[in-house]
């Protein structure tokens, strides 16, 4: 082919060929910073699977509804199941001049089955496929990440199970409170973990209803039938109006809602891993598998993989607030602004599995250093409380009394250079003199522990009992 020659001050030509999609009214292509910021197909590639499903479910139904001829339907299909399998095995060529998966799938069609290809789109418009899609997308996603956190629960659930009376310090103000028990602790996750699958069951059931069919903004005047490919693609409903049918992104933001609410719990998880990891603490040990070594220190030991589960959070908090920015000012209907609500989604899900996976990980790899735990219970006058309630109990002292009085032997303690448990019986009468040497059987971390057996409590009876309910609740 010959090349046009180009005058000496010509500028270079910018536009590139029409997109044939797009149809007659455009005579000329986008210039190239245009296509550029307006391609889509380096990210959206990912809804390839839900992108076929829902043009073979429309599809089916435009047969059904006697608008696409049986013969036309059975070549839309074929061609589809080809491109799919192309595409799960990495042959097919995704090409940015067409812009997206949508016009990506349909030009591959065209190639393979002709001008039929073009008898899909009737009755619909790209506004209600993309919504159709990426509702299936999160669909999917939602189902994956509720695997991973009952994954997540059973670890927690099997370790807590080992350590019922493993006692170990409870904290306020990361300041040494009272005894717990190990079980006891890492159950709270089990239930924060348990809440998130909860928000995401909900975001679920809201955002099970099936945009295909309202077209571009306002239905169709084909006789369509909506409840035949709701029904098809496993939606509970078609969406009742069609300008929020293809305008609506809340089920984007609610599990990016969710997804940071659930990057909180394990960030914290992780912080905690980080702490008990650490020398002064030591409370737990962890493996090669879930550590890394430094590069200049041969001793070192990082806990590293909980440190980056921690840090993701911030990547699952951005992509909330980035989706929430981007849809806070538009008018119904669709607005090209909505191409930007994939990314933020595509990166929190995958962030938050793996997530998932490494601290389900790191749970179930952790050793936890039970004499290590115990003597950091019997630290920091922990049985204080313990003591104020026994005056309570025994002597019927009010408790505010109580309060003042176990605060006045602590600081003797302290003078003293002792734990409540070894202080002498002298000493304690000289600040109370009613106290027995009954006090003692409270004193013990054990026995601590032990007595906090109200719902919810500490006490390894009650932790035993939470841990078959929680299996009963997260776990069948």
């Amino acid at each position: 082919m010959s090349k046009l020659k180009r005058r000496p001050n010509e500028e270079a030509q910018t536009e590139a060929p029409p997109n044939t999609m797009w149809g007659g009214r455009f005579g000329a292509g986008p210039a190239e910073i245009m296509r550029r910021i307006n391609v889509s197909i380096d990210f959206d590639r990912r809804l390839y699977a839900e992108d076929i499903a829902g043009s073979a479910a429309h599809c089916a139904m435009l047969v059904a509804q006697h608008i696409l001829s049986a013969e036309d339907g059975a070549a839309i299909i074929t061609g589809l199941e080809q491109i799919r399998a192309e595409i799960d095995a990495g042959t097919f060529v995704f090409r940015e001049e067409y812009e997206d998966i949508h016009f990506n799938v349909e030009a591959r069609l065209a190639e393979l089955i002709g001008p039929v290809a073009g008898r899909l789109h009737t009755a619909r418009s790209r506004n209600d496929q993309i919504a159709t899609d990426f509702r299936l997308w999160v669909r999917g996603a939602i189902d994956r990440i509720d695997v991973a956190m009952a994954a997540l629960q059973l670890a927690l659930l099997d370790q807590a199970e080992t350590h019922v009376a493993t006692v170990m310090p409870g904290f306020t103000h990361l300041q040494i409170a009272q005894p717990v028990t190990f079980g006891h602790h890492l159950l709270a996750y089990v239930e924060m973990v348990g809440r998130d699958r909860g928000r995401l069951a909900d975001c679920r059931r809201r955002l099970n209803e099936c945009p295909l069919g309202a077209a571009a903004l306002a239905g169709t005047a084909f006789p369509i039938d909506r409840d035949a490919t709701a029904a098809a693609l496993g939606f509970d409903r078609p969406a009742a109006n069609s300008l929020d049918a293809v305008s609506d992104r809340d089920f984007a933001i609610e599990f990016l809602a969710a997804a940071a609410l659930a990057g909180t719990h394990l960030s914290r998880f992780a912080e905690e891993i980080v702490v008990w990891a650490s020398e002064p603490f030591s409370f737990i040990a962890l493996s090669d598998a879930f550590t890394t070594g430094s590069s200049i220190m041969p001793q070192k030991r990082n806990p590293d993989a909980a440190e980056l589960v921690r840090a993701k959070t911030g990547r699952l908090n951005g992509s909330l607030i980035a989706l929430l920015t981007v849809m806070k000012g538009l008018p119904l209907t669709y607005q090209k602004d909505m191409q930007e609500d994939k990314m933020p989604v595509f990166e929190a899900a995958d962030a938050l599995e793996l997530c998932l996976a490494a601290s389900e990980g790191m749970v179930r790899d952790m050793r936890p250093d039970r004499e290590r735990l115990r003597d950091a219970a019997t630290r920091g006058y922990s049985t204080a409380t313990d003591l104020a309630d026994w005056l309570v109990r025994t002597l019927g002292m009010p408790f505010r009394q109580a309060h003042h009085v176990t605060g006045t032997i602590v600081k003797r303690a302290e003078a003293l250079g002792c734990s409540l448990a070894a202080m002498p019986l002298a000493e304690l009468q000289a600040v109370e003199p009613a106290i027995t040497k009954a006090i003692y059987d409270v004193l013990d971390v054990e026995r601590s522990a032990a007595s906090r057996n109200s719902y919810g409590g500490t006490a390894p009876e009650r932790v035993r009992a939470a841990i078959v309910a929680a299996r009963q609740r997260f776990c069948r």
